[in-house]
């Protein structure tokens, strides 16, 4: 009788054994089971549950102090310098400009910049807060799209600023045949329409998710691969391509082409010179680095659902914040130049005329 039991007891305990391997498989094994977010491969759905799965790595990015105090404390820094510094750019060239024309990009680029300031500020408190983020799904959205959106019209304003200067220097007698003012109202409807549509995608999806085992709730850096569609990742491809690479593209051409045109004995050449030193240094050590390390984590996410670049997107963006604070010094080189009225800002009283 014992011997006919042996079989069946030994089957028992073989499944036994076995049957909890399927139902919790190794969360660092790139199967299935455990689908790729956006962001962080840290969030598993298994079965009908939501069960958070979260790697040691992307522990302690959450936990550690690149995310709850670096970030942060250069985030502040950001704020504190260039608030001030726009909103004076802002004072001068509505209340001490005569006639408006380029002036008009830089209120822009201006105003985007200090929006793009305000939306740092809530997540310099999400970092703050231990990443967790308490001001509910909509301000999420909200936030997220601001942020993204005003970073990319910056770029874009940019641009239009380096292609009417181009423009003015290189082709000046088409310039001077165009209607300035409305194209440059134009310019500046056109990249804030084009940015708000492109920004559009980002309050389709859910951005905020809970980690119940950090007990946080993220704000757009867990996203769940299975409820975020390929279109969605293509569309961030294109995000990064369009919004940045071509307006960096764009806006190189037009500086080398200025400086080209300009003559050395020419005393203006030194001010364009600088320029564009500063645009490449903006773009180069602002832009670059967050839209190609954006751009790298969606292809690698897109063709082997491998996310693991997130966490140095998230470094590269204190970086890209700087852009606030360097961008006040385009009007200053820009006011020094013969196109300008007067070569310096003057604040006795006297008006600053920016027509071209």
């Amino acid at each position: 009788m014992k011997k006919h039991l042996i079989l069946p007891v030994l089957i028992l305990i073989f499944l036994g054994s076995a049957s909890p391997q399927r139902d919790r498989p190794d969360p660092q094994r790139n199967g299935s089971s455990f689908p790729r977010p956006k962001t962080f491969p840290m969030l598993a759905r298994i079965g009908n549950h939501s069960s958070p799965k979260v790697d040691v790595y992307v522990i302690e990015y959450f936990t550690g102090h690149l995310s709850t105090r670096i970030i942060p404390v250069i985030s502040l820094f950001t704020i504190a310098v260039g608030i001030p510094s726009n909103i004076l750019i802002l004072w001068v060239l509505i209340f001490k400009t005569k006639k408006y024309s380029i002036a008009i990009l830089y209120i822009g680029l201006a105003l985007s910049d200090l929006l793009f300031l305000v939306m740092l500020s809530f997540k310099v408190h999400y970092h703050l807060n231990d990443n967790n983020w308490i001001l509910g799904e909509a301000m999420c959205k909200m936030v997220t799209a601001a942020f993204y959106g005003n970073l990319y019209c910056s770029i874009y304003i940019i641009m239009c600023i380096g292609v009417k200067r181009c423009m003015a220097i290189v082709f000046p007698f088409a310039y001077r045949t165009l209607p300035k003012r409305r194209c440059t109202i134009l310019s500046c409807i056109l990249v804030w329409i084009t940015v708000t549509c492109a920004m559009l995608p980002q309050f389709m999806i859910k951005q905020s998710y809970p980690l119940s085992l950090l007990e946080i709730t993220t704000c757009h850096d867990v996203l769940p691969l299975m409820d975020l569609p390929k279109a969605y990742l293509f569309y961030y491809l294109c995000m990064t391509l369009v919004g940045f690479f071509i307006p960096f593209l764009v806006t190189t051409l037009c500086y080398i082409s200025i400086v080209w045109q300009l003559d050395r004995s020419d005393h203006e050449r030194i001010y364009y010179v600088r320029m564009c030193v500063l645009v490449l240094i903006i773009f180069t050590l602002c832009f670059m680095p967050s839209n190609v390390i954006l751009f790298i984590h969606y292809v690698k996410l897109y063709t082997s659902n491998e996310g693991n670049f997130y966490s140095y997107h998230s470094a590269a963006v204190c970086l890209c914040s700087l852009h606030s604070c360097l961008d006040p010094f385009l009007f200053v080189f820009m006011s020094r130049t013969s196109g300008y009225k007067h070569k310096r800002i003057s604040f006795n009283g006297n008006n600053l005329s920016l027509s071209t």
